[in-house]
């Protein structure tokens, strides 16, 4: 997607969330329309999070984020997580290209696998000393 796409997809939620909220007068107070601000605000702040996702990111690296999504939507989340944690506490200073964005999925997997690392052992039990082998030696 590229920016014109995105501004376009972000007014077209900016204009179904207005319609569907209550007007306006000041704090809700316990209303009913409280839930409409609550979309609002959530959706203000998920338009934030793809405003600070796309000035981190390169083109090609929010292309390929976007693929992660459409197949693992946690792990896409996960990844942007952790880059915006990164450019607030100061460790990014470049926009993140294509292989910077894979070099920090493969990191990110091998954590994962070795949280979620099983291991199989296997015990071979010899009764009384004797080898089921030794009686058919000619």
């Amino acid at each position: 997607m590229d920016d014109a796409e995105l501004q376009a997809i972000r007014q077209a939620r900016m204009a179904e969330l207005q319609r569907q909220q209550v007007p306006r007068g000041g704090a809700t107070g316990g209303r009913p329309g409280g839930a409409g601000d609550s979309a609002a605000r959530q959706a203000s702040e998920e338009d934030a999070r793809t405003e600070m996702i796309a000035q981190i990111l390169t083109p090609a690296a929010r292309e390929r984020l976007s693929r992660i999504r459409i197949v693992k939507e946690q792990k896409a989340k996960s990844v942007e997580d952790l880059l915006i944690q990164m450019a607030r506490t100061g460790q990014i200073r470049s926009r993140v290209d294509e292989e910077e964005l894979i070099s920090l999925l493969d990191q990110l997997s091998k954590q994962e696998s070795r949280d979620h690392e099983t291991k199989i052992v296997y015990q071979t039990r010899r009764f009384g000393g004797v080898d089921s082998d030794d009686e058919f030696d000619i």
